[in-house]
């Protein structure tokens, strides 16, 4: 596969999702390699002075309005999370650690459904344990590969990385150096792909 598509993403964000419900097909269609990059969304808002929707009122309104048009548009479930906004640093980690193993879509599947279906506060160990034991994993071995020091500088590598980039929000999208804000634009990379 000569095309590729590099997908920045935090799963605290609804918009991350829903580019997930769609990027493993998209790239399939176009025979294109899908490239992960978890990164921490709170370090790239605070890298670049950015905000999240939700902290103005008017515009997370909308934003949750339009998220909703997008999942119907897409066929997926997307409910708004009570818990909304959470600290991922954990979670993020735990994304880092499965990045390069085959359990990376299941642990993604798992986070992503249990944030914007389930609706489960995610912030919490207990129920991030509960989760993860649900999807099959040991929630003793996400903690300790989450907290390995090899992880935890991977993550902030991502990061940096995103940043230096002119990543500001999640997701972005790179094709080549050509860059793509939000889910919302996944038709573009479809055109940038050809």
């Amino acid at each position: 596969m000569s095309k590729t598509i590099e997908c920045y993403f935090d799963v605290g964000s609804p918009a991350s999702y829903l580019a997930w419900t769609q990027l493993p097909d998209l790239a399939r269609r176009h025979n294109a390699e899908l490239v992960w990059k978890p990164m921490l969304l709170g370090g790239v808002f605070q890298a670049t002075g950015n905000q999240s929707p939700a902290a103005i009122e008017a515009k997370s309104r909308y934003s949750r309005m339009d998220m909703q048009r997008f999942a119907r548009r897409y066929g997926v479930t997307l409910n708004q999370n009570p818990y909304f906004p959470v600290n991922t640093l954990q979670l993020m980690r735990g994304a880092v650690a499965f990045l390069d193993t085959p359990r990376f879509n299941d642990y993604l599947t798992a986070v992503f459904n249990a944030m914007w279906i389930d609706e489960e506060n995610m912030a919490d160990a207990d129920v991030v344990a509960r989760v993860l034991s649900a999807a099959g994993f040991e929630p003793g071995d996400v903690v300790a590969r989450a907290s390995n020091p090899e992880v935890k500088e991977r993550l902030k590598e991502i990061t940096t990385e995103a940043v230096e980039r002119g990543v500001f929000g999640a997701p972005t999208l790179f094709v080549g150096e050509e860059m793509f804000f939000g889910q919302d634009r996944l038709w573009m990379v479809e055109e940038a792909l050809g």
